[in-house]
């Protein structure tokens, strides 16, 4: 799968790794998560997913530097992505397109057929860059999100065909 790279884009240039996460890394985890989401998980979101045996993953530059995670859940022949985030100081660098490469790759060796996440509408930054790896909208679920001044937002639902 192949993403097309906006104008002025860096892709990151530093060897990666990814890790299978450990609660020992939730630290690292939680402030990212609160850096980039309104309504991030809380650690004990995080503590269960690794507790249930999800397939949970750090991307980490030579440096060790936290540079992105991603959580995915298998049902059946279906994997739900649960979460996934990049740190805001490597937005625009082909991290997520990493993170999206290694949860397909898991995925398909587990046998799963599609992946599907919800995403805000409000989440441009993210929609677009599902869209270029291959999701398509599905389906919306609403008043999905809790949202700022007591409100909820609707869910886009995408899918990705394996």
């Amino acid at each position: 799968m192949s993403i097309s790279r906006a104008p002025g884009e860096a892709i990151l240039r530093t060897p990666t790794t990814f890790l299978r996460m450990s609660i020992e890394d939730l630290d690292e985890v939680v402030e990212i998560e609160n850096r980039v989401y309104s309504h991030p998980w809380t650690q004990g979101n995080f503590v269960d997913s690794i507790e249930h045996g999800y397939q949970c993953w750090t991307l980490r530059d030579a440096n060790q530097v936290l540079l992105g995670y991603f959580f995915m859940m298998a049902v059946v022949d279906e994997a739900h992505l649960l979460n996934i985030s990049v740190h805001a100081s490597y937005h625009g660098r082909g991290i997520g397109k990493q993170l999206l490469d290694k949860v397909a790759l898991l995925a398909k060796e587990h046998a799963m057929t599609t992946v599907l996440l919800e995403v805000r509408p409000s989440n441009q930054r993210a929609i677009v860059i599902y869209q270029r790896f291959g999701f398509v909208e599905i389906g919306r679920r609403p008043s999905y999100y809790p949202a700022d001044g007591n409100k909820r937002e609707d869910a886009i639902v995408m899918r990705l065909s394996l």
